[in-house]
């Protein structure tokens, strides 16, 4: 009697465990969730809100996608008025580049100190996240510690400046490597110019980013969604 009972207690501990997996989606599905709704993000007319406020930060028509072929016979850019972006196939990271940027391309064997504003959006739940380009941000801005190691761009944040901007702050304590800069960020760094604010936003590269859960923070990682990013990038002061 009591081997009977220990064996149906088991099987209900099985069944239990049993329902609760098929519950939860599987790494594929979340995939599969996440690879479907960059696709209609892509192809649909969009408009990017402020919070609450509902200021409108972006409106655009549907994405048109080149590869990286055509992206480097046009000297690395993107034509805006067609509202253009280029697919790293290999990442699946689209990104534009709205502005290139006075200045120049960080070349091998240099670092350099960058300021980036930006703001990020979550595609999958269709809502703003985080933001620096706000008035309680603007003494604080995201810094990163950024170098050309034969090629390959490398960077992390900085926090001895000032304590960390907004993109720092929200995922520092979620991330196995608080400094982490998400590799999606790095991608524009081997193609715009660096540049000081001169005489306005014009000096200044400035690109749109769709980031992929694998090249995007820890968070979005673990979560399994997408990213759709606005970044400029500003070289610091010595």
């Amino acid at each position: 009697m009591k081997k009977c009972i220990l064996s149906l207690c088991v099987l209900g501990l099985l069944c239990g465990i049993c329902v609760s997996c098929t519950d939860e989606e599987s790494y594929a599905e979340l995939k599969e969730k996440e690879r479907k709704v960059v696709k209609a993000f892509v192809e649909r007319e969009s408009v990017v809100l402020l919070g609450a406020s509902n200021d409108t930060l972006l409106s655009m028509p549907k994405m048109e996608i080149i590869d990286q072929e055509t992206f480097e016979n046009q000297d690395s850019m993107t034509d805006v008025s067609k509202n253009e972006y280029v697919l790293f196939k290999n990442t699946g990271i689209y990104m534009q580049i709205v502005r290139k940027g006075k200045g120049e391309k960080l070349q091998p064997g240099q670092t350099a100190r960058v300021i980036c504003r930006y703001w990020e959006y979550n595609i999958l739940g269709d809502s703003l996240m985080t933001s620096n380009i706000s008035p309680y941000w603007a003494m604080t801005p995201d810094i990163m510690d950024v170098s050309n190691n034969s090629g390959t761009i490398s960077a992390s944040f900085n926090v001895d400046v000032n304590t960390g901007g907004a993109m720092y702050v929200t995922y520092a304590s979620t991330s196995s490597d608080p400094k982490k800069v998400p590799d999606g960020w790095k991608v524009p760094l081997s193609y715009v110019n660096l540049s000081r604010y001169l005489t306005g936003e014009d000096d200044l590269a400035k690109v749109r980013l769709i980031v992929p859960h694998s090249q995007g923070t820890d968070r979005a990682a673990s979560k399994v969604y997408p990213c759709f990013y606005e970044i400029t990038y500003q070289a610091m002061r010595d």
